[in-house]
Formats: structure tokens, sequence, C-alpha cells
């Protein structure tokens, strides 16, 4: 989020084409400071934050609230009439705008949730509470999904295939492209992909609000909006999150921290489906200490346990992409929703047996992944990820913990746990 309130700022003195169209312009000067973009930005952070696990309604509700009472406290903002107009009124309606406010404003969504199912429902509800024509709500789900791909690590070529299909924006054009006849224009449709554009060749977060500012337009939002993205995809240099934090007022510190902390919760959350798979591991212990493995069936009757009550495994994985880049998919996202979406994710294969066969990694615990070389994981249901297995015919099965007490459990006895589970919930097979 700070990432679009520092892009807005950058970019304030140069709205209304003043920017010279060039990337060489100073960062900050005595004009530089927040506008609408940001306290429409924090006013909507403010909101989601506080109507987590809420029900739709609920949510639109507290966004009118939250936006009338963050716009009402800064009515020198730099709003644009129809949303002065409603700011300021007593009806909160939707007025129909396609304006570039629903994407300027919509970045919590792309933090916040943990499917690009999620984000893109949460980012419509944002921009519809006033920009409900379909133009508005799409700039909005665009730039949300965009920080979420780029968030989980996604490339650049794969978010813009995703923008390109999803959302039917061009990204075909270059800056160089859109830069001579680009204008001051505050419609979704000819602001969301010249930001989408910048950010794609930028080459770190600066030269991203550079490339952004150097287009001209409606530069703050251009900007809010690229540097939205670009902090998801290469964080934000400390000096400038600093430079930031003190430019703008305390209350809008405080939003931020709150919706840093509601992140780092959610986060926490998650991790609680490994919680309980210490039974796992000592079931492993055991059936490896037994004499001949005779605790098999136990072994198999704990995994199946955990299954049903819900637990989840660390999984590591990768990108063959041809880049190698790492990507991390999402925590509660069905297996084949998650392949759906990224075409390029595979699972890291880190062991072979001595008989030359290929074996799939799972850790129960953060602290079994920390035994060994680092590697990106990803929180996925065992039911998720040994469904998934079983149709990899070429895996000879999981291999368990491999930096600590490990175990391989073949293809065919995943099948039996999954026929297992399937047969009536655990009658026997």
């Amino acid at each position: 989020m700070i990432g679009a309130i520092l892009g807005d700022i950058i970019g304030s003195p140069y709205e209304f084409d003043m920017g010279g169209k060039t990337k060489d312009f100073p960062l900050f000067s005595r004009s530089s400071g927040f506008t609408d973009d940001s306290v429409m930005t924090v006013a909507v952070a403010d909101a989601l934050v506080k109507t987590l696990g809420k029900t739709d309604g609920e949510i639109r509700n507290a966004l009118v609230k939250s936006m009338k009472l963050w716009g009402r406290k800064y009515p020198d903002a730099g709003y644009g009439y129809r949303f002065c107009k409603w700011l300021s009124g007593e009806k909160n309606d939707p007025y129909g705008s396609y304006g570039n406010g629903s994407a300027m404003r919509v970045s919590a969504a792309g933090w916040l949730y943990d499917s690009l199912q999620e984000t893109r429902h949460y980012a419509g509800i944002t921009a519809a509470v006033t920009h409900n024509h379909p133009e508005g709500i799409k700039g909005a789900e665009a730039v949300a999904s965009a920080i979420y791909m780029s968030r989980k690590g996604m490339t650049k070529a794969a978010i813009k295939d995703y923008i390109t299909q999803e959302f039917g924006y061009d990204l075909s054009r270059t800056c160089d492209e859109i830069r001579p006849g680009y204008h001051h224009v505050e419609s979704c449709m000819e602001t969301v992909p010249e930001a989408i554009t910048a950010f794609i060749e930028g080459e770190d977060f600066e030269d991203v609000i550079r490339t952004a500012v150097s287009l001209g337009g409606d530069c703050d939002t251009l900007t809010c909006i690229a540097g939205s993205i670009a902090e998801a995809f290469y964080g934000i240099p400390k000096e400038l999150e600093e430079k930031c934090l003190a430019m703008i007022p305390e209350d809008f510190r405080n939003v931020i921290a709150g919706f840093n902390l509601a992140r780092k919760q959610a986060v926490e959350v998650r991790t609680d489906g490994l919680r309980g798979n210490s039974i796992i591991e000592r079931a492993i212990e055991s059936y490896c200490g037994s004499e001949e493995h005779k605790d098999i069936l136990e072994l198999l009757s704990v995994i199946w346990g955990r299954m049903t009550d819900g637990g989840y495994l660390l999984v590591p994985v990768y990108d063959l992409n041809g880049d190698d880049e790492i990507v991390v998919v999402s925590n509660n996202v069905s297996i084949e929703e998650s392949f759906f979406v990224r075409r390029d994710v595979h699972y890291k294969m880190q062991t072979m047996s001595n008989d030359g066969k290929v074996w799939l990694v799972a850790y129960t615990s953060i602290g079994e992944s920390e035994k060994g070389d680092p590697s990106t994981l990803v929180s996925m249901p065992i039911s998720s990820f040994l469904r998934a297995a079983v149709k990899m015919k070429e895996k000879a099965g999981v291999f368990f913990n491999p930096w600590g007490t490990s175990i391989l459990i073949p293809m065919e006895i995943i099948e039996v746990i999954i026929a297992f589970d399937t047969n009536d919930n655990g009658k026997e097979v």
C-alpha cells in the first residue's frame, strides 16, 4: 500500500502533463504531496481491514462510510467533480463512473486475500460502491490482480498474459509508443493499461515510477497504480519508504500499521493448518524405529486423520517459465485452480533415489523445512497435495521431511490413502 501512496506523492507535481515526458526529474520537491489517490487508498484499506471475514453487504457499507469519513476529513485533496458531489452528499448510491479512481484506490485488496478469485471479488466491491460501470470494476480488478500475482512471485510475462486475456487490455504497446500522443485522461480504459505497461518496462521500483511519470497525463494516478504493483513485485527501498512515511499524516500511518498487522495475522492463521502435524512426525519416527517397519498402517491412518482434520503440508515449488524465477502458490485455492492460474508452476523435486526415481517433497512443519537448504514453500491442504500427486504418474511418490526423520511413500500407497478418504469417509477398502 505504501507503493501506491509513494507513487501518488512522487507523481503529484507532474499531473496535467507537467513532467516534460522525461524520466529525468527530482523524485521529491516542495510541491510533492499526497492527493485524493492516497486518501482513498487509506480509506479502502481501513474499511477492508475492519471487515475481514464479514459479508459483502457489510463490506460495502463500511467502504462507503470510510470513504466519506476520510474524504470529508481531507476535503481539498483534489477529488473529481462527481466523486466530490458523492462525498459531500447524503446519498450513498454508486453513479456509474468508469474513472480511474477505482483503480488507484484498490491496492489493499491486492494484498489482503489469499486467492486470485477472492482478490478480484473484493476489488470489484471496492470499485462498485461508486464506480459501478463495468470498466470501472474491470480497472480495479486488473490492478488488484497484478498486485496479487506480483506478491505471489509470478513473472511479468505471466502477469501480462493474464491481464491481457482476462481483461482485454492492450499491453502490446511500449512506453515509447505510448508517450508521444498520451495526454491527461481520467478513465480506467486509458490509465490502467498505461500504468501496467510502465510497471512491465520498469527495472526496479524507482524506475517504474519514473517510467510512469514520463508518460505524462494524469501522473499522480498513473504512478499510484504503477507504484502499487511495483511494491508487490520489487519491494520498496528503505529510504523511500521512510521518506513516504515522513510525508503523510499520523492517521495515515496508523492505518498502514493496522493494515500490516492484519496481513501478518492472516499469515499466522494460514499456518494453523500445520499445527497437529507433530502426530505425523511421531508416526514416521515410530515406523522408522520399528522392526521390519510394522507400523505402516498406523502411519497411513495418521496421515488420513490429518487429511480429514483439514491439515496442511509445506511444499517447495519453482517456476519452469524459462527464467527460473521463484513463485509461491496461494494457500487457500484448489490445486486445479492453482494449475489454471499458474500454468508454469511445478513442484520442486529435491531428491532422487538410487534407482533413479524422482520423488515429490513435502514437509510437515516449518522446522522440518529449515533443517535443509532454503526453499520457497507453499502451504497446501494434505488432501489437495496428495490428490494432485497421484495424477503425476511419472513420479515415484512423496518424500516426507527429507532433511530429518524421513520416509518415502510410494504412489501406490498414496492411492490407498486417497481411496480410503473417498470411500464414504473412511470405510475400509
